[in-house]
């Protein structure tokens, strides 16, 4: 399925109309001109006919059409006996009439089996020959083998039949009998009641393998799960409350392991829980071990012509001049000129993946073990690296993609990459047609744009820092500080807010051009100019941050010697090595020494807590607006829009789970109460929640509350100790949940590149089954690896 939706087409045609607005105006005076023409009306007036035909005559066949469709079709079902009487048969719902037929699938159990597809108009006996010749698996497009492999079962069964023309007058548990008709909304099986059996029935949707159905016990997983943990074991920068976090987290997994182990809560899965995997597979595979069947159904009971040999069909393909200059000129372009482009694409692309390479590098060089990377204090850095691992997986990803046409649809531990490598295109194309709209706005407007944002700097952060400062100088808010340490304070910051903005206004001049390069980024995406103006916020406010380092640092300072000094008039100290505190004597001089100082300190105190909850403030505020940025960044990085495409358009392709429900299946036409006593359970799939979807989202503002409002960052803050940011590493952590943990190197990239795609056998090797079973092995069903894999040599059976 193509990526691209309608809301990709309207964020193309926003930014592309913000890009060029003559466009627009031209096109308002088109409409200008078509009313006063009367177009409009004339238009109107077709568009009214139409619809009035359309609803008049097409809308009505249709529904007779539709009416008419649900008359000649029914519902197949799956069905399993139970092993204390009662018998579970699963099935699916497929079409059926009145025709004879047999119905085919898997034997789970003696009470356990699984409808597969009913073939019409065959013999059960020719049926079931065929199976065990595996006629019906021929010209299969891969091997067969791995279909049995997946289901966990050696052969297939005729389970019974469908509108027999002799009525049964005895029940089977090994050989079915089920009525269906156009009047019927379910089929019957016949099952009478002095039997003493009953029959549970389990209905269920076909997924369509070719759309990428599926059901799953799980839900299936939108980031790669080869992440050992969220933090990066090669960083060992140290953040004390990330390792709490870590530490907590282990120590809860380890008591859930413990309560695993508890007599109550243990549970030990039955049989038919551990089968239940199999089953699923075995509904996957319906669909298309049903229309394989279907299609060689024709096979059955007749003599199969022997296949045409290589020369036969050259001479029958090539009977003119034509078609020989047409096979000639396809030779020639796929055994010459295509592997040569091929391979002049692998090596472009290896060239820049080498390139690549040496930038991420360059991005994850650290001076020293303990030191940080350039991608770990640059927002710019970091985009670029996220971008660059995007572009070295990308191939693998498409590879991995291009290998699932080697094996049966069915199969579905590709749809995850499928969804995952869509879904970051889809989002670095996103990204980059809302950068070429912001970019060229941006770029024709580059000194204006400078302007606004040279007068919003200058006035928040120069003209408004020392307006604040002015005010905590002279008894803000009526409160009485002290006037020569305030007057210190407030000159000494004055002085540092003037040589600043004598630094800023030097670089004013280039203003212009730097917005202008910032424009240019655009066009890689909007996510660049978004992670430039980030670290420009976090040049162009480094005053304030040192402003926060050194208030904070005396406020810690002068606190802690109060504390002290507080605990020397109680007689008391701090002993550091057992970290208590102990009972000591102090002399005369000591203690009035330290009344002296306590005195000037707690006074000066107030002082000091102004200056500091003022540079404070300003840095949570700067702090917010980059957490804002950041969040932008994680919605253009690693939004789950093509998933929710497919929540929207198609459910079935993102599974939560399974669940079953039983419905009342009552016919008004029925004569028995056969049918009254057999329960309908319907096995349908649970989509994936949004919860689980936007789980990665969930997670980061946990861990963005858990550091920024745990206890110990507030009492970081009261205290006037160091409160550092979260680590980038792990605020983007989900932008690299895609991703892989360990980049693939240059020569696993080329011999994955250039390695020659594996022949499809699906089609050729030997196609017989001794009794259609194939031998067991340590439990595990075996089937001959040469079984139904379309050998068209049989040219004897009837």
């Amino acid at each position: 399925m193509h990526p691209f939706s309608i809301l990709t087409l309207g964020i193309f045609v926003a930014g592309y109309i913000t890009a060029r607005w003559d466009l627009v105006t031209r096109l308002y005076e088109l409409a200008i001109f078509a009313w006063d023409h009367g177009v409009v009306t004339r238009t109107a007036k077709g568009f009214v006919l139409l619809s009035v035909f359309y609803f008049l005559l097409v809308l009505p066949i249709s529904y007779l059409a539709a009416k008419e469709g649900e008359l000649v079709c029914d519902t197949p079902i799956e069905s399993s006996p139970q092993s204390n009487g009662a018998r579970n048969i699963p099935t699916n719902k497929t079409e059926a009439n009145r025709s004879n037929g047999v119905i085919i699938g898997w034997k789970n159990s003696e009470l356990d089996l699984f409808v597969l597809t009913v073939l019409e108009d065959v013999e059960p006996r020719n049926v079931d020959n065929a199976l065990r010749a595996g006629i019906l698996f021929r010209n299969s497009p891969h091997p067969i083998v791995r279909i049995f492999t997946l289901c966990g079962r050696s052969a297939m069964h005729v389970l019974g039949t469908t509108n027999s023309r002799e009525p049964p007058t005895a029940f089977n548990p090994s050989h079915l009998y089920v009525n269906t008709h156009p009047s019927y909304k379910i089929p019957r099986i016949y099952c009478p009641p002095e039997t003493n059996v009953s029959v549970q029935v389990i209905m269920f949707h076909r997924p369509h393998p070719t759309r990428m159905e599926y059901m799953s016990l799980e839900p299936i997983s939108l980031a790669l799960g080869d992440k050992v943990s969220t933090a990066d074991k090669s960083d060992s920068v140290s953040d004390k409350i990330d390792t709490e976090e870590e530490r907590d987290k282990a120590q809860s997994q380890k008591l859930v392991e413990k309560l695993k182990l508890h007599t109550v809560v243990k549970h030990v899965p039955s049989h038919k829980e551990q089968a239940l995997p199999f089953i699923i597979n075995q509904v996957n595979c319906a669909y298309e071990m049903g229309k394989l069947m279907e299609k060689n159904s024709h096979l059955i009971g007749i003599r199969v012509k022997r296949s045409m040999s290589v020369g036969e069909r050259v001479v029958e393909s090539a009977t003119t001049l034509w078609d020989l200059f047409v096979l000639g000129v396809s030779y020639v372009f796929w055994q010459w000129v295509w592997p040569v482009v091929t391979r002049v694409f692998v090596i472009g692309l290896v060239f820049h993946r080498t390139i690549a390479e040496i930038v991420l590098q360059i991005l994850e060089w650290r001076a020293r073990p303990d030191a940080a990377a350039l991608k770990d204090i640059s927002a710019t850095a970091q985009q670029v690296d996220i971008r660059l691992q995007q572009f070295c997986y990308w191939p693998i990803q498409y590879v991995k993609l291009r290998q699932r046409k080697d094996n049966w649809e069915s199969v579905t531990t590709s749809h995850p990459d499928y969804i995952r490598f869509y879904n970051s295109l889809w989002l670095v194309a996103n990204d980059v047609i809302i950068g070429i709209a912001l970019g060229s706005y941006i770029i024709d407007n580059a000194n204006w744009v400078a302007l606004q944002i040279n007068s919003i700097l200058t006035g928040w952060t120069v003209e408004g820092l020392q307006r604040t400062i002015s005010w905590l100088m002279d008894w803000p808010a009526g409160l009485k500080l002290n006037n020569e340490l305030a007057a210190f304070l407030g000159d000494l910051f004055l002085w540092v807010i003037e040589n600043w903005a004598a630094f800023i206004a030097n670089l004013q001049p280039y203003l212009p051009h730097v917005i202008y390069v910032v424009g240019c980024s655009s066009f890689a995406g909007a996510s660049m100019p978004i992670a430039l103006f980030s670290d420009l916020v976090s040049i162009l406010t480094v005053h304030i941050y040192s402003f926060y380092i050194a208030s904070a640092r005396i406020f810690n300072w002068q606190l802690t010697i109060i504390i002290s000094l507080f605990h020397l008039f109680r007689g008391k100290k701090r002993n550091v090595l057992r970290n208590r505190i102990d009972s000591c004597d102090y002399d005369l001089d000591q203690l009035l020494i330290g009344t002296i100082l306590f005195t000037v300190l707690f006074f000066l105190l107030p002082t000091i807590i102004v200056f500091y909850l003022a540079f404070a403030t300003a840095r949570m505020s700067i702090i917010s607006v980059k957490a804002a940025l950041d969040t932008c960044l994680a919605f253009l990085n690693h939004f789950p829009l093509f998933a929710l495409m497919l929540r929207v358009k198609d459910s079935r392709r993102l599974p939560g789970g399974v669940h079953f429900e039983l419905r009342e299946e009552h016919d008004k036409s029925s004569n028995t109460d056969s049918a009254s006593t057999v329960p309908y359970i319907h096995l349908e799939s649970i989509p994936l929640t949004l919860r689980a979807m936007f789980d990665q989202y969930f997670q980061l503002g946990h861990r963005l509350r858990k550091h920024y409002l745990s206890p110990r960052v507030i009492f970081c803050l009261v205290t006037g100790r160091f409160v550092p940011p979260i680590h980038r590493r792990n605020l983007y952590s989900m932008q690299y949940s895609m991703l892989p943990a360990r980049r693939a190197g240059m020569a696993e990239v080329w011999s994955l590149l250039t390695q020659p795609r594996k022949a499809n056998g699906g089609s050729g090797g030997s196609s017989t089954m001794v009794g259609g079973m194939g031998a067991t092995a340590n439990g595990l069903l075996k089937v001959p690896s040469g079984f139904g894999q379309g050998d068209m040599r049989r040219r004897g059976h009837r």
